[in-house]
């Protein structure tokens, strides 16, 4: 890639709020501005309205608009959902189109594979130009799924230059859908803060769990584990933090307000903004993640960059870099709210220091310069 030719990212994750909703949104704006450091960049990422704005130097930004509403959990056959979901399939081609033709372009990258993937692989088509896709859990696992959704998916993987994913079973399941080489590409953000007092060797400890609230990320298991914990446990525990947002609120707040009328040290907070939630994670001592359907959350690689062990249930590749030795963290032995509660228990008569060897060991595979390095390398041939 040469001259003021441009890599343009399509992707329906970027920050719109700003408010710590949009961890994945994190992740590429963070890739856009590392890749101009080499690149220009046009990216084309949801907002509140169509326009066009300067995100950072040598990043543009071509918005489409959006509902509040993730498209996810739009109903298809309902009149309304149907209505909106057009519009952004309409509106996301349309700035996709602009974003190319703004200027000479090298290459597009699609974030992820639908329907981002679809509007990369219309507009290279149309232009002769190449694209490549990057994948998410839920392009394969979910819309995968799907009879109809899954042949235009494989025809948008089959079709791009470049395929990657961004966790190793992921990787696997993504090759079986596209019949062709997927490689794996981490996906994560950059932390601005580090590590200035040493990780703690004797309790009381500090637990934080940092995301949606949801039935995938398994806070409600996470509530349930808390229940089951005993007075001894509680005696080596400062804190647990519950922050985040989302479909499982009511639960999460009734579980909470049940847990501190019992005394227990338990605390919620809304979504936290970046700064904070990376002041959150220095602070911790253990970082919770209950999932029950996971690859590789971005969660995990930021609380790796600030030393913070991860205490996780055995889901995705999480299993096996956890569980790798030196261990980065405790990995539970089943999804549930007893393996949940067993794993804390064991990780709290641990010590979060112990876990400093591991931790480095797999911090390694999350480094953002050698990430766009990577893509830049391989889409200016």
């Amino acid at each position: 890639m040469s001259g003021s030719s441009a890599l343009v990212v399509v992707t329906s994750s970027f920050p719109i709020r700003g408010d710590g909703s949009e961890a994945a949104g994190a992740f590429v704006a963070d890739l856009a501005i590392e890749l101009a450091k080499q690149v220009p960049v046009r990216v084309v990422a949801p907002g509140h309205a169509n326009g066009l704005e300067q995100w950072a130097a040598g990043v543009e930004v071509f918005r489409y608009a959006t509902p509040d509403q993730a498209l996810s959990t739009l109903r298809l056959w309902h009149p309304v959902d149907a209505i909106n979901v057009h519009r952004v399939l309409r509106a996301g081609q349309q700035a996709t189109d602009a974003a190319v033709a703004a200027g000479p372009t090298a290459h597009v990258l699609a974030l992820w594979a639908l329907p981002c993937g679809n509007w990369a692989r219309r507009t290279a088509k149309r232009q002769g130009i190449e694209y490549s896709v990057w994948t998410l859990g839920s392009d394969i696992w979910s819309l995968g799924r799907i009879p109809v959704v899954r042949s235009l998916l494989r025809r948008v993987l089959h079709d791009a230059e470049y395929c990657w994913s961004d966790g190793l079973q992921l990787r696997d399941d993504t090759q079986d859908i596209a019949m062709r080489p997927v490689e794996f590409l981490a996906s994560t953000r950059r932390i601005n803060r580090l590590r200035t007092k040493p990780l703690k060797s004797q309790p009381p400890y500090h637990l934080l769990f940092l995301g949606r609230w949801h039935a995938n990320k398994g806070v409600d298991l996470l509530v349930d584990a808390l229940k089951l914990l005993v007075d001894e446990d509680w005696r080596r525990i400062a804190q647990i933090s519950i922050c985040g947002g989302g479909p499982l609120e009511s639960l999460v707040r009734a579980g909470v307000t049940q847990l501190q009328a019992a005394g227990r040290p338990v605390v919620m907070q809304g979504y936290l903004a970046r700064v904070n939630a990376e002041l959150a994670m220095l602070d911790a001592d253990y970082l919770l993640i209950p999932s029950r359907v996971e690859s590789i959350p971005v969660v995990f690689s930021d609380a790796l960059k600030v030393y913070c062990p991860a205490i996780s249930t055995p889901v995705g590749d999480l299993a096996d870099l956890i569980s790798a030795e030196p261990r980065c963290g405790v990995l539970a032995t089943s999804v549930s709210a007893a393996g949940i509660a067993t794993a804390i228990a064991q990780a709290i008569n641990s010590s979060p220091v112990e876990f400093l060897p591991g931790i480095k060991r797999c911090a390694e595979a999350f480094d953002l310069t050698s990430i766009a390095e990577r893509i830049v390398a391989a889409t200016s041939q």
